[in-house]
């Protein structure tokens, strides 16, 4: 059981996708260091991978977790209801991570929520409890995604991942007692990666270092931390 303080309310930021290319490394790491990003999670199958974790080691505060990937950008072909070779797929990137960071993963998602389909859910569960990690979307930290510019696909609306929008996420969103993830997707376009989710990347990190997001933090009195510091609680 962790030990919360029932007044405080705290909150992790975690991008998505470290290790998909060399802009969203880059930026990840500037949300880091210049905003209020505190945790990512790693796509060992990501083509930037080897600069992800020498990045990681430059800036040993910033957890990481591993992002589950079998399907990409590029839409590939996994059919997620074959149980066994899903598992044997977490299991196999789960192992990679290990070898490349030399450590656990510090939390659990995937790539475009696949855990969470409802044939996947109950056996990511089982796989990850002996890890004793949280995983996303079981409650153990609470979830918020709508710091994202296309609440419909392919369709772009940047007040989602503007200033004001994530003021008024922080105000409403993280609650006493709790801890709350936000997501985000920050990244700089660069010629070793294509998405539908590109342009988007640029808006979140210039909100996400915006000095008055780190105020109003200050302001709520909101305690930022990350998934290492939730797992020393």
């Amino acid at each position: 059981m962790k030990r919360l303080d029932p007044a405080t309310r705290y909150l992790i930021v975690n991008a998505d996708d470290f290790g998909a290319s060399t802009g969203v490394n880059r930026a990840i790491i500037d949300c880091h260091q210049k905003g209020i990003l505190t945790s990512t999670s790693l796509m060992v199958t990501g083509r930037a991978l080897d600069q992800a974790v020498r990045l990681s080691r430059e800036n040993p505060d910033l957890a990481i977790g591993l992002h589950f990937d079998v399907w990409g950008e590029d839409e590939r072909q996994w059919d997620t209801r074959n149980i066994p070779a899903t598992r044997d797929e977490f299991f196999r990137q789960l192992d990679a991570f290990q070898q490349v960071m030399g450590r656990m993963p510090t939390h659990i998602d995937s790539h475009r929520h696949a855990h969470r389909e409802d044939h996947l859910m109950p056996h990511f569960r089982r796989w990850v409890e002996p890890l004793g990690v949280p995983l996303r979307h079981t409650g153990e930290v609470r979830f918020v995604g709508g710091f994202y510019a296309q609440w419909e696909w392919m369709v772009t609306d940047l007040k989602y991942v503007g200033v004001e929008f994530l003021q008024e996420m922080l105000r409403t969103e993280v609650p006493a007692g709790a801890v709350t993830e936000f997501s985000c997707h920050p990244g700089y376009i660069s010629d070793d990666y294509t998405a539908v989710y590109l342009a988007e990347r640029e808006h979140e990190v210039k909100t996400l270092i915006d000095p008055r997001i780190r105020q109003t933090i200050d302001e709520l009195g909101i305690k930022l931390i990350s998934y290492a510091d939730y797992g020393r609680m």
